[in-house]
């Protein structure tokens, strides 16, 4: 019985330490925009060049999708996945103490190169490991993400109020994720082939793969027009979450703390993923996509309108809104893309869609960054407002005619 039982546990070290390197990814991810203010005035650096260091390490991000699934493919996820991580580990380390401005970049676009390999392969691995559960699965591990941005702002807050152990006291937010990261790295690479051995430790037998399959998947105009929907999400939810910090104090007049209060609400309501997860499970994904892009557009439309005319109660509620749609989409996204690409090619053919929606998303904070010392935030928030309402529209038009 007791060897049952240990057996039964021991199937949740995939779905738990995969999901706690994601937590990491997004930790140190989300830990720059609450140090903007701060890095500007250490630094002395504008917006822009903040904006557009920061879609440094969301390009490199973005490009490293379809690599690591296509790797996936071919050869190995544990591998991939904890060589992306310890790398990762590695980006976090060299920011806990002073350095020059290049040094900071250079950290970023390390951390930008390891975190591009968790979410493809990561899905890929879990969609296999639990296949009977895709949506929950999927829901519990972009949960376990989302929480990095929950826990960095107020990491931030409370380093930066402490002595810095190597450098200045925000630093130490990533010297604590860097030996994090490299512990749990070790872990799942010690117990995950364990538990996933068959199921998607060796990868398939992909070597033979011709990139021409890769890209039949985009000639099917309901696939094409799905990945319009992600590429439109990502657009205007990188810049929206790279900058909202920034846009609650400049623009709607809110004090630093607050700020990253509501920042952190943002991803508070995570939780949201595991209910829209196993929805999707019961109804499909469809329509629960179509729903929770809608609610994330009225979310950050309120966020403007209310700019200038409300506190931060009103403010709070449009951004918890914001979350709850934005994060409510996201595992069902991957679960509905998961079951429409062949399994021989899940990770190369989600790592080249996942590449084109982080390369939006990658260059939307260099834009708003543009556009805010141009036209004003308010503009810029306008457009990203729209991207998710053209979003919404095209699901809810795939949903009609499914």
């Amino acid at each position: 019985m007791g060897r049952s039982s240990s057996g039964r546990l021991g199937r949740f070290d995939a779905i738990v330490l995969t999901s706690t390197l994601w937590f990491l990814g997004k930790f140190v991810r989300f830990a720059f925009p609450p140090l903007f203010e701060r890095i500007a005035d250490v630094y002395e650096v504008s917006t822009a060049v903040l904006g557009t260091a920061f879609s440094g390490l969301l390009l490199v991000y973005a490009v490293l999708q379809f690599p690591s699934g296509l790797l996936a493919d071919r050869f190995s996820s544990v591998t991939v996945i904890g060589s992306g991580a310890a790398l990762a580990a590695l980006g976090a380390l060299a920011l806990a103490v002073d350095g020059p401005f290049v040094l900071l970049v250079g950290a970023m676009l390390t951390i930008g190169a390891g975190t591009g390999t968790l979410k493809t392969v990561g899905v890929r691995l879990l969609s296999r490991a639990y296949p009977r559960r895709t949506g929950r699965t999927l829901g519990v591990f972009d949960t376990f993400g989302t929480f990095g941005g929950v826990a960095a702002p107020a990491a931030v807050v409370a380093f930066s109020g402490l002595p810095g152990l190597l450098g200045a006291g925000w630093r130490t937010t990533f010297l604590a994720a860097g030996i994090t990261g490299v512990a749990v790295t070790a872990a799942f690479v010690a117990r995950v082939p364990e538990r996933v051995s068959d199921v998607d430790v060796g990868g398939t037998d992909a070597g033979g793969i011709p990139f021409r399959k890769y890209a039949a998947l985009f000639r099917n105009p309901r696939f094409s027009a799905f990945v319009a929907v992600t590429v439109l999400f990502s657009f205007a939810y990188n810049a929206a979450i790279a900058f909202l910090p920034l846009y609650l104090t400049r623009e709607a007049g809110l004090g630093s703390a607050t700020a990253s209060l509501l920042f952190s609400a943002l991803f508070a309501v995570s939780l949201v993923q595991l209910f829209t997860g196993e929805m999707s499970d019961r109804t499909g994904e469809l329509p629960v996509i179509a729903v929770t892009l809608g609610l994330a557009t009225v979310g950050l439309g309120s966020v403007v309108l209310l700019t200038g005319v409300a506190g931060a109660i009103p403010l709070g509620a449009a951004i918890v809104c914001l979350g709850l749609g934005s994060h409510g989409y996201r595992p069902v996204r991957s679960a509905y893309l998961m079951s429409v690409i062949p399994a021989s090619v899940a990770g190369g053919s989600l790592g080249a869609v996942r590449t084109l929606l982080m390369v939006a998303g990658a260059s939307s904070p260099a834009l708003v960054g543009f556009l805010s010392e141009t036209a004003g935030f308010e503009p810029a928030f306008w457009l990203l407002t729209a991207a998710l309402g053209l979003g919404t529209v095209i699901s809810v038009v795939l949903w009609a005619f499914e």
